[in-house]
């Protein structure tokens, strides 16, 4: 059995293993290079980068720029810093996850071991919503903000990531439990058990590698939103980008470039975060049959 698997393996010499190390090494520094700049210059005074020499190391290391650009810096009228629209962030971001990969779960179960007339056209309708461009939602979803009385609020964030997200969460999930065998849901039917009870017990427990996917997905395009935030949102409830674009913005005179990279840094770290705790699942998530179907 190891002999067949080994003689599967495509062996290449050393000569072009250099060559393709040497590549990817080169494309890995091409994209870290603009976040080793912003490490660097948050790490040291304005003085030193007004100096020139931004790619050089710190000669005077510092985090006072972390802590203007988390708590005292001005952004807009008050110089709150970073801290409250993080937390805006976060109460967003956490919510609008859960529910949409709940829902997304929920769907593509419907959609694969309990058929409908008509599930075709809805899961066709849920596929369109997913290609359709954020500005042609923006009026219209304003106005259903307006009617809800969510408009300027985190809840009204909320809802249009919801509604954003759940076509590509049912995409992810309905492929998914397509591979995953019926049989086992006509036995657990044949048992007794109900619709809700087959879904808790035995679907989603499943779903682990899938349901990382989505979370991702989910996270790391809620988080990075700037459209629906700077749209949607009222000062008292902007999320983290749009906080960050009026950070750069709204500073007068001297331009603090050490802060604004350090906030930079701040409205990065969650999704790094995210990948790089969570990366390798990802990928078996989708190996498992995500994109499949």
């Amino acid at each position: 059995m190891a002999s067949n698997a080994s003689a599967n393996v495509i062996r290449t010499g050393n000569s072009a293993r250099f060559v393709i190390y040497s590549i990817l090494i080169l494309f890995c520094l091409y994209y870290l290079l603009p976040l080793y700049v912003m490490a660097v210059n948050s790490l040291k005074p304005l003085s030193e980068i007004q100096a020139g020499g931004m790619m050089a190391l710190p000669s005077q290391w510092t985090i006072a720029p972390w802590g203007s650009a988390w708590s005292t810096a001005q952004i807009g009228v008050e110089a709150t810093g970073l801290k409250p629209y993080f937390l805006n962030s976060i109460l967003m971001v956490v919510p609008a996850v859960a529910i949409s990969t709940v829902l997304g779960a929920l769907n593509g179960y419907v959609l694969t071991k309990w058929r409908f007339p008509g599930d075709t056209i809805v899961f066709g309708l849920l596929l369109f919503g997913c290609f359709i461009p954020f500005q042609m939602v923006l009026i219209p979803m304003a106005r259903m903000l307006g009617l809800m009385g969510l408009a300027g609020t985190v809840p009204g964030l909320i809802f249009v990531h919801l509604v954003y997200g759940i076509g590509f969460s049912t995409l992810y999930f309905r492929n998914y439990y397509q591979q995953f065998p019926t049989e086992l849901v006509r036995a657990a039917m044949i048992d007794g058990a109900g619709f809700f009870t087959i879904f808790r017990r035995i679907m989603l427990p499943s779903s682990g590698p899938i349901a990382v996917v989505c979370i991702i997905w989910q996270f790391t395009n809620i988080w990075n939103d700037f459209l629906f935030g700077a749209s949607f949102s009222d000062f008292d409830s902007q999320p983290m980008t749009v906080a960050l674009n009026n950070l750069v913005q709204s500073s007068t005179g001297v331009k603090e470039y050490n802060v604004h990279f350090a906030g930079a840094i701040m409205a990065a770290l969650p999704t790094l975060l995210v990948y790089i705790v969570a990366g390798r699942y990802f990928v078996r998530g989708l190996m498992a049959g995500s994109v499949k179907g």
